[in-house]
């Protein structure tokens, strides 16, 4: 018997090793979020996830807004053009950066060259 309820699935995201990966001309990141920071920062690798720490408060998503602004700055980009693939209330969360104009150095060191930046 079905009850009324609909589930809540969650996004789909794409299975990668490693952190980073391309998608086509898409950056996939797999993200350790770590909010009240004193600063924002790209931290180091850890495991599968990047950590990236922001200032904001884990309150109703806005440390995941604070963060795709944050990240859109440092890929060049409008923050329009960074989908959360998952994880906009949890520190564990999935980003897809499309056609990034530059990549934080390391990024740019773990993955492959890509036709699709500027030189």
């Amino acid at each position: 018997m079905k009850s009324g309820r609909k589930r809540r699935g969650r996004a789909a995201g794409l299975a990668i090793d490693g952190f980073c990966a391309w998608d086509g001309d898409v950056l996939v990141l797999n993200i350790l979020g770590e909010p009240n920071a004193k600063r924002d920062a790209i931290g180091k690798p850890r495991g599968d996830q990047l950590q990236i720490s922001v200032t904001a408060a884990p309150v109703a998503g806005r440390a995941t807004d604070h963060m795709v602004r944050f990240l859109a700055g440092q890929f060049g980009i409008a923050p329009a053009r960074i989908e959360v693939v998952f994880g906009r209330f949890n520190v564990n969360k999935q980003m897809r950066i499309h056609s990034p104009q530059t990549l934080p150095a390391v990024i740019a060191r773990s993955l492959p060259p890509t036709p699709t930046l500027p030189a």
